[in-house]
């Protein structure tokens, strides 16, 4: 049965105008581009794109925001008529409107007008915001989210509340579930200007900590997003199912509009990111906000095998050496299954190349016990050699990687979500070099104990069996 409660989107809309055409010429009276005009578009942007976005599941969506009687008011109103509920406050002014300009499919310029402020809400506005399911604030700084802040602070000790930063806005409340700044709003919230994904795990660690938040969701692009808690060193990413070369104009808002959704069928913030990194992905490649069909997603693009250096080490030089990003991570592979597939291809997407540090036999009897391994290292190296997402192997006798490790220097080193980052011996070792361990989403079920036992029962005489 459909739950009655709503969703709730609360924050400032705008009114986006998109201009395509071609540009072949120079005007002859100024070096400027002629634009032909092909296509003129108009459609809500801010939390009023996210509430459509949101409402595409056939849930029902409330929006709270400030409108009033201008044209590009008018015209958000049309456009979310039937989608959407609205529930206004009075603007006083015009509402933003921004107008791009774009030449080839490339953006050209981009015009902005409007800006008006909220007035005071109406009590439609509390009893909203006392029926909601989950409530998503879509804060652009232009006072929607502050003339209700108050409200906001008494939802958040009630129902989920994911709220969508931006640095010229207010912080979000205390005890909201999930914040998801993209990368370059934390670094304007924060300090400093690293861009690694230590540095990102970091932000996204002290502005949960400054927001007093659940968790912190600092969305990365193409990479995908990375959730970090306050006061852990245990950042999960979790990457893009594949890298979409679309208009990423609205991407921030699906994924916002996706995870509140998540929050408010009850999954957990880890389980609201990885659906919201998948849809952000579809989002993209299927044309971003400015595809008039947004419910249609197009095919995954396939990635070419990449080239695969004999030399591991070698490989690692060269990646860094043209400022790359090097990923490695490791374990016995001695059954290669569906689990270990899903974390190598995951991995392979966070940088620029993945080295796969294998147990050698010694290191995995020690580990495992006798009649392990079952598969002997040669082989269990060419089956990861022969993967898509593998760029190259090496093979240790130690316990642990982490002298290997030390002569690789990856950047990144990333285990399955059946670990902690903080119990890792590796963590320690990442760190003397600035590099980064991460833990990444895991498929459960699948392990290399559990297939031996059942095919060791498989393979055990039947009741009729005769010697």
């Amino acid at each position: 049965m459909k739950n009655r409660q709503p969703l709730v989107v609360v924050g400032d809309v705008l009114l986006d105008r998109d201009i395509d055409g071609d540009a072949s010429r120079l005007a002859p009276d100024a070096p400027a581009p002629v634009v032909d005009v092909t296509d003129d578009r108009s459609r809500p942007g801010g939390a009023g794109l996210a509430a459509a976005l949101a409402a595409r599941s056939g849930r029902e969506v409330v929006l709270v925001t400030a409108l009033g009687p201008d044209p590009a008011s008018e015209a958000v109103r049309r456009a979310l008529r039937g989608t959407v509920r609205l529930v206004e406050i009075p603007l006083e002014g015009r509402l933003p409107e921004k107008t791009r300009v774009m030449a080839s499919g490339r953006p050209l310029v981009r015009f902005d007008r409007g800006g008006g402020r909220p007035g005071e809400p109406g009590p439609a506005v509390r009893e909203t915001l006392a029926g909601a399911r989950a409530v998503l604030v879509a804060d652009y700084g232009r006072g929607t989210a502050a003339a209700v802040h108050g409200l906001l602070a008494e939802v958040a000790r009630r129902v989920p509340l994911l709220w969508d930063p931006h640095p010229k806005g207010g912080p979000p409340v205390p005890g909201a579930r999930l914040v998801t700044p993209n990368a370059s709003e934390a670094r304007a919230l924060t300090s400093g200007e690293d861009r690694s994904l230590r540095a990102c795990a970091v932000r996204g660690a002290q502005l949960a900590a400054e927001w007093r938040a659940a968790a912190v969701a600092v969305t990365l692009g193409v990479r995908g997003a990375l959730l970090a808690r306050a006061g852990s060193d245990s950042p999960m990413l979790v990457p893009a199912p594949y890298r979409a070369d679309g208009d990423p104009c609205g991407a921030g808002d699906c994924f916002a509009a996706t995870a509140a959704a998540a929050l408010a069928d009850g999954a957990l913030p880890e389980e609201a990111v990885q659906r919201a990194v998948a849809e952000a992905a579809a989002f993209v490649a299927a044309g971003g906000a400015g595809n008039r069909a947004l419910w249609r997603t197009a095919p995954p693009p396939e990635r070419p095998a990449p080239e695969r250096p004999v030399d591991p080490f070698e490989l690692a030089r060269s990646v860094q050496a043209r400022g790359g990003t090097v990923v490695a991570t490791g374990g016995c592979f001695d059954l290669l299954h569906a689990g270990h597939v899903g974390l190598l291809e995951s991995a392979r997407r966070i940088g620029d190349c993945l080295i796969v540090c294998v147990n050698s036999d010694a290191s995995v009897t020690r580990l495992k016990g006798p009649g392990r391994p079952l598969t002997r290292a040669a082989d269990r190296t060419r089956v990861l050699a022969g993967l898509g997402s593998v760029d190259a192997v090496a093979v240790f006798d130690e316990d642990s990687p982490v002298e290997l490790l030390g002569r690789l220097r990856p950047d990144v080193w990333v285990k399955g979500g059946d670990y902690c980052v903080d119990a890792l011996p590796e963590a320690a070792t990442l760190r003397e070099w600035g590099g980064q361990a991460l833990v990444l989403p895991y498929l459960d079920g699948r392990s290399t104990t559990a297939l031996a036992r059942r095919a060791a029962r498989a393979a055990a005489p039947g009741p009729g069996y005769r010697s």
